[in-house]
């Protein structure tokens, strides 16, 4: 089990989901046309506040709540890639679970977006301050296990195919 490769992208999957859930993907910034620099990050936690302990006395806190969508897949990606390590004996069920996989790691960029998206408008609204955003390392995470998906189902389904080819010897 273990010494195939789709095993060890597989685990990879599982170590870099982990990492994903605590690390940041996105730093919103304030402008400078706001007075104030104040800087954010969001995460798979939430959003943190990364200001000054001596300007933020004065500065009215901002909450940002519901990156429920964002923390589901998150923690979806590295438990359903723990799932799929042990399903070696059913390599098509193996198959079909790397595709959904796949499929939710190009999911999780739309909820980041859609996230980014209406944290920058709420914050224009309530707070009138304008945010700029910027892309953090833990956005190229996704991408990363994509790709590690996509070459183990690959190598799922070459393992299939000779099983099937060694059955017709038979």
């Amino acid at each position: 089990m273990i010494q195939r490769r789709q095993t060890l992208y597989l685990l990879t999957i599982v170590v870099l989901g982990v990492i994903l859930f605590f690390c940041s993907v996105i730093q919103f910034t304030s402008t400078e046309s706001s007075g104030v620099q104040r800087m954010f990050f969001l995460s798979a936690l939430g959003v943190e506040e990364a200001t000054p302990e001596m300007d933020y006395v004065a500065l009215e806190p901002i909450a940002f709540k519901g990156v429920w969508g964002l923390t589901l897949t998150t923690a979806l990606i590295p438990l359903l890639a723990l799932i799929d390590i042990f399903l070696y004996k059913k390599r098509l069920l193996q198959a079909r679970l790397n595709i959904f996989l796949a499929l939710l790691c190009i999911g999780y960029y739309g909820i980041l977006l859609m996230y980014a998206w209406f944290m920058r408008a709420s914050i224009r609204m309530t707070h009138y301050m304008e945010l700029d955003w910027d892309i953090c390392f833990g956005a190229c995470v996704p991408l990363v296990c994509l790709v590690l998906t996509i070459g183990a189902t690959r190598l799922i389904l070459k393992d299939e195919a000779l099983v099937r080819s060694a059955d017709r010897i038979r």
